[in-house]
């Protein structure tokens, strides 16, 4: 009903030929770690801010493969790759401005990379490649000599060190989406910062919801400068968080929410799926993997005999009933779509097996904190690993966390009892690097943002990574990227158990066909459309 009542959208968009205009409202199980381009590391931040903060290059908006390709943002064409791989060559689109009016700059692009490494990002080592960029991250002073702009032509060079095969990828991620200088090097989710995009954030209230209206500039030159982008059809859309999962529901069915940005809950998942399956309700396939992580840097998971036992005595048969169907039981950390990706278990269930390790390791410490955030079934899920390790004979203490702050806590050092726990990762693009680099190596281990919860750190295996990330992906780097999958399990830092999908679930005034979820980005905002 609120949706009813808006102007018509200038600038338009692609669509089924429903209505243009009115305000949608969506509804979250939780707020995002943030809404600020640079920090944010969550599926649910990147849904939020996928068409308000553009980078130089992008992501094609489209569902399935076609939505994995990189293509054109606020840069005008793919850049020109030199000097071996180690040189990356764009121009900015004359002309383009923030949605406060003030003219976006080639060097925003610097300034947007220095942010990153000022404020500690979980994104940060996507870009430690970048001449002088490791320093900079040291001393967050002194600029980065391997980003070279001229403002007047829109010229953006960037040298990197060493090739990185998968730069292209990294600079279509928001962690370096121009923002202007004037935006203060701290965590801008109550006041995010001017946008791009087609939508601004014009209201934030952290914990509680947030809303977009139409950006000013997009539809006054910003549409007409990067055509290929979408402009939406909706002129608002409203936010809210809605903690209770049965709430979300309710509310969609009644027509009072137009949409929710996460799943139903396990024990309404196959209702609604059958009810609404085809009109309001769509199975998304993900490219992701579910884990219980062990901090490998203090006992007891710091033994190799520990970590198997736990995957031994991980039954993943058993977290595919707790998810109601929706997950894929796996024991390995490359998902299914994922290049490289071949099945194999190093740990199938034996929970006899698990107990002999356990009891051939002889932990003398066996008082630990298992973590997980409050959302369901994850929640469920975590129970379940606690029980695991009781019966292993852990004293396993259950640390269930608010899911707005779930990944803050978790990957800030200074948190104490940080053993073991549950999360989840989707992809950042169509690499297995993404699966590696910013989960298992030596460098992606930081103070805050930390995305290594295991604390992995295996010199070898650091080597691997950093060398396959050079290479260009073919068959042969496939390959590789399979046996390093087998050569991290062996070493157990974590428990995978599944691939899990997720949904689209939508009020009867939506058109269902032209909702887009793209697998990097989810849900995409431009895509909703009034019947």
């Amino acid at each position: 009903m609120v949706s009813a009542f808006g102007l018509s959208a200038c600038g338009g968009g692609s669509g089924g030929g429903g209505k243009e205009g009115g305000t949608l409202t969506g509804s979250y199980a939780s707020f995002p770690d943030y809404l600020d381009p640079a920090l944010s590391y969550t599926a649910e931040g990147w849904t939020a801010m996928y068409d308000t903060y553009i980078p130089l290059l992008t992501y094609a908006h489209a569902s399935g493969a076609a939505g994995s390709e990189v293509i054109p943002g606020l840069a005008k064409a793919m850049p020109k790759i030199s000097d071996g791989g180690k040189t990356y060559t764009l121009f900015l689109r004359k002309g383009l401005e923030y949605s406060d009016g003030t003219p976006v700059k080639a060097s925003d692009f610097t300034y947007a990379v220095e942010r990153v490494f000022k404020l500690n990002s979980g994104g940060s080592p996507f870009y430690t490649a970048i001449v002088g960029a490791e320093k900079f991250a040291e001393t967050k002073s002194g600029g980065i000599p391997g980003i070279e702009t001229d403002d007047k032509s829109g010229e953006i060079v960037v040298h990197l060190v060493k090739p990185r095969g998968t730069f292209t990828n990294e600079l279509g991620l928001m962690f370096v989406a121009p923002v202007p200088k004037s935006t203060p090097a701290k965590n801008m989710t109550a006041d995010p910062p001017p946008a791009t995009g087609p939508y601004e954030i014009v209201k934030s209230e952290p914990g509680r919801g947030w809303s977009y209206q139409r950006n000013p500039q997009w539809d006054k030159a910003n549409s007409k400068l990067m055509p290929e982008l979408p402009s939406g059809h909706v002129n608002k859309i409203e936010i809210s968080v809605i903690r209770n999962d049965s709430t979300e529901v309710n509310e969609i069915e009644r027509d009072k929410t137009d949409w929710m940005q996460s799943s139903p809950p396990a024990d309404l998942y196959q209702k609604v799926k059958t009810k609404y399956e085809g009109s309001q309700f769509r199975v998304e396939s993900t490219v992701s993997i579910y884990y219980f992580w062990m901090n490998m840097k203090r006992p007891p998971f710091d033994d190799l005999k520990v970590r198997q036992a736990v995957n031994y005595a991980v039954n993943t048969e058993a977290l595919e009933r707790i998810y109601a169907g929706s997950l894929q039981g796996a024991h390995q950390i490359l998902p299914p779509g994922m290049p490289g990706q071949k099945d194999f278990n190093l740990y199938p269930y034996d929970m006899a097996k698990a107990k002999k390790l356990i009891a051939a390791a002889n932990p003398s410490d066996r008082d630990i904190t298992v973590w997980t955030d409050n959302e369901s079934p994850n929640n469920e899920a975590g129970a379940y690993y606690q029980d695991v390790l009781t019966k292993l004979g852990f004293n396993a203490k259950f640390k269930e966390i608010n899911a707005d702050n779930y990944f803050t806590l978790i990957g800030n050092e200074s948190t104490p009892d940080l053993d073991t726990g549950w999360f989840d990762w989707f992809e950042d693009y169509p690499h297995p690097n993404d699966y590696f680099q910013p989960l298992l190596a030596g460098e992606s281990i930081l103070p805050a943002n930390n995305s290594n919860f295991s604390q992995t750190d295996i010199p070898a295996l650091n080597e691997k990574i950093a060398r396959l990330g050079e290479e260009q992906l073919g068959p042969e780097q496939e390959a590789e990227y399979a046996e390093l999958d087998r050569e991290y399990m062996e070493q157990a830092p974590w428990a995978p158990y599944g691939n899990n999908t997720t949904s689209t679930f939508v009020s009867s005034a939506i058109d269902l066909d032209q909702v887009i979820y793209n697998p990097t980005f989810g849900h995409d905002l431009t895509s909703f459309q009034f019947k």
